[in-house]
């Protein structure tokens, strides 16, 4: 399977006979060589990858650096500590040892790079867990960065091992690619509390300028990487030019026809408006509106249904 450019795939094979930019070794932190899968690099390979990896180390657990591969066929080979000299590993260990050697991996600026089932084997780690963990850093890695690799390859030794690798790691992946980005996608709104005549106080509204077009609660889609505070924040700023104060959850709404566009799940702020609102790039209009005066308004997507709730959490203090 494919992430943008990058080719995935799980092989039955010796990792030490792949003609790869980089093969990885499932490494202790003080890099040295004794038995798995490091031995048999050793022994393929030469003493002189232990002896370039022991002068680069220790290196802290979750860690990985690069020698080169000796006599193997690999160009470069990735130790990257998944356990201690005590030979112990866990989740943790076995996600950061993975990053960091697709991180080393785009700092060598290589094409290729060869797994073996980390911490599967003298560190006695679940194969399935090991595969989603691997499988969910490489997607995180294509995802979030600029990745000169363009093909990475889990190399099983034994049938059974390639079976749960390819349920676990293709699979998994196919999940998340073509059921999870589908949706349902992640939203923000506000009700933004400002003051109006007669010390009363009104909420901002904003004009919609893309369709579904009319007006609606200021509001958008949550970046990726990004908190539902932070987007608020961002959203509001970008929308109504105004600063947020005593931010708070009102509630979650999530039916799947909220939105014609698409399946999305918006959580709801209430807030206080700092500032002078004035619509900003992402809205055609603004105006602020008393509470009386919301029951007139026609709103896009299920913002009626959000400012009753509204209403009546503020004429009873109870939340949706």
């Amino acid at each position: 399977m494919k992430i943008k450019n990058t080719e995935i795939r799980i092989i039955k094979g010796d990792i030490m006979e792949l003609k790869m930019d980089a093969i990885v070794n499932a490494a202790n932190n003080k890099l040295v060589m004794g038995g798995g899968v490091a031995g048999v690099i050793r022994k393929k390979g030469g003493k002189e990858i232990e002896d370039e990896a022991v002068k680069k180390g220790p290196i802290k657990i979750g860690e990985a650096i690069s020698t080169g591969a000796g006599k193997l066929p690999a160009k470069y080979v990735i130790h990257a500590a998944t356990m201690g000299m005590d030979f112990k590993t866990d989740e943790v260990k076995i996600r950061n040892s993975c990053r960091n050697a697709l991180r080393v991996a785009d700092e060598l600026k290589i094409n290729s790079i060869a797994f073996p089932a980390l911490g599967c084997g003298v560190g006695g780690f679940s194969l399935v867990a090991a595969a989603k963990i691997m499988a969910q850093e490489t997607f995180r890695h294509l995802k979030e960065n600029k990745t000169s690799l363009r093909e990475i390859i889990f190399c099983l030794y034994d049938q059974g091992a390639l079976e749960v690798f390819n349920k676990n790691v293709i699979s998994y992946l196919e999940y998340i690619i073509h059921k999870l980005q589908n949706g349902p996608f992640i939203t923000v709104d506000a009700i933004i509390e400002v003051p109006v005549s007669s010390g009363k106080t009104g909420i901002v509204v904003i004009q919609r300028s893309n369709p579904p077009f009319g007006w609606a609660l200021p509001g958008g889609f949550v970046d990726y990487g990004e908190s539902l505070e932070d987007a608020v924040k961002r959203e509001m700023k970008e929308e109504t030019d105004l600063e947020l104060q005593d931010l708070r959850q009102f509630h979650t709404y999530s039916n799947p026809d909220r939105d014609p566009r698409f399946h999305t799940i918006g959580t709801v702020f209430l807030a206080k408006g700092i500032g002078t609102p004035k619509a900003d790039d992402d809205a055609a209009g603004l105006k602020v509106i008393k509470l009386d005066e919301i029951k007139n308004l026609d709103f896009a997507f299920d913002h009626n249904n959000i400012l009753e709730d509204y209403l009546k959490y503020k004429e009873n203090g109870i939340l949706p």
